[in-house]
């Protein structure tokens, strides 16, 4: 029997031969990543144990991203702990201020990862990066330590599930509502500790933002991955951003799959998930009328320069709705300054929205947009679970950038239809 990308990838990263689904080996990692939560932890196990040397500081990476600029005390200690121990090893991939941005947008983008690799992250969004045909995955803070002695990692194989996308998307529609759709389908625990491998002539169609959000959310259906195959569009996005070698890998014809699942784009409207569980999902004509406090448009799901792009097309000489907080964050501050060049900022601002420096902040109930008992907010972001962005007795709705910025004019969730002539 023929084997899956996914399977194909690790048996490149390890020496075990003959593995199967279920079965536990070690792996080589490319690339070992944490933020400014995870790293401080790993960092105090690191040195519990009395390990005195990183096997390989070129491929360690920390990003400082989720409290930062630093909300408080507390935070700029664990940014302190991580900016010294990279000093002390040796470990140049470290990305603060400036240079930093939110990871899983980051990484991409400035060529960290290419089709192939094998990736570990101390973060569950590590996932992330299967858009670019590599096998990354979330992994415990413990270990990430184990990594930084060993440069390996061992992992229990997965069992693939495969998503075929077939038909044209309706107007609006992106990868957020695809995965949406997706989770809405299966639910939260429906690919649990399995891969996503995500396919058909819709996704091929698509752009590598709206790859890379459909795999972000992968975690979201309890997978341990999610995986598109390599083509020409993301070939094409690596080669401009990274000058490493690179392996193209395709899943075998007869390669086994424990479920199989079509579905038809053309009867996919742009998806609401509801609180408090991505799998409350709705198309938008079935949303009813839900006032909003507040909408965010940002996070490692949809802070890319596309996104702001399709919200500022949206908001373009429009007004936030009086009494709604509209908070615009991009993801990178190479995001940020296309956002700038291109005039997106001013619109933005003019709509009256505020611009937040690039950090998660939101999206995690972390600082720069909490929301207080009984608010509601519309966020493009990738979770909605209780308290996620701030009090308990908040409600946290899902969307894509082109219902959030419509809903931002509007003060209700809403179809950008009644927005945009």
């Amino acid at each position: 029997m023929g084997r899956t990308i996914a399977e194909k990838i690790l048996a490149a990263h390890t020496e075990m031969e003959d593995f199967k689904e279920g079965d536990i080996i070690k792996v080589d990692i490319d690339l070992a990543l944490a933020n400014d939560i995870t790293a401080p932890i790993a960092i105090q196990a690191f040195r519990s144990k009395g390990f005195d040397k990183v096997q390989d500081p070129s491929r360690v990476v920390f990003v400082l991203d989720h409290f930062t600029p630093n909300k408080d005390i507390e935070s700029a200690q664990q940014c302190k702990l991580v900016r010294e121990f990279a000093r002390e090893y040796g470990i140049e991939g470290l990305f603060e201020g400036g240079e930093a941005g939110i990871e899983h947008a980051l990484l991409p983008e400035i060529g960290l990862v290419v089709p192939g690799d094998l990736v570990i992250g101390a973060d569950s969004h590590t996932c992330t990066y299967g858009a670019l045909g590599a096998f990354s995955t979330g992994v415990g803070s413990t270990d990430f330590a184990a990594a930084l002695v060993t440069a390996q990692a061992w992992l229990r194989v997965p069992e693939s599930m495969k998503f075929i996308f077939k038909g044209e998307l309706q107007e609006w529609v992106g990868g957020k509502d695809l995965i949406l759709y997706l989770i809405g389908d299966i639910g939260v625990d429906g690919a649990l500790y399995k891969v996503l491998e995500i396919e058909g002539p819709a996704i091929s169609s698509l752009d590598m933002s709206n790859r890379l959000t459909m795999t972000n959310m992968a975690i979201e259906a309890g997978a341990k991955t999610g995986i598109i195959a390599p083509d020409d569009v993301s070939e094409f996005y690596v080669t401009q951003r990274s000058s490493r070698s690179y392996k193209l890998f395709r899943s075998d014809p007869d390669a086994h799959y424990v479920s199989i699942r079509e579905y038809d784009c053309s009867n996919i409207e742009p998806q609401v998930a509801f609180p408090h569980l991505p799998e409350n999902t709705r198309g938008i004509s079935e949303v009813g009328d839900i006032l909003l406090d507040q909408v965010f448009i940002g996070s490692c799901t949809n802070g890319r320069i596309e996104d702001l792009r399709l919200a500022a097309h949206i908001m373009k000489g429009q007004k936030v709705s009086k009494g709604l907080r509209c908070i615009i964050i991009p993801a990178t501050p190479g995001v940020y300054m296309e956002a700038m060049r291109e005039g997106l900022l001013e619109i933005f601002i003019e709509a009256g929205a505020v611009i937040g420096p690039p950090t998660c902040g939101p999206c995690l109930g972390g600082h720069m947009g909490i929301l207080a008992d009984g608010e509601k907010a519309l966020s493009t972001t990738n979770r909605n679970f209780v308290g996620r962005m701030g009090h308990p007795g908040s409600e946290v709705y899902l969307a894509n950038p082109a219902v959030a910025a419509a809903s931002a004019i509007t003060g209700r969730i809403s179809s950008p239809e009644e927005v945009v002539s």
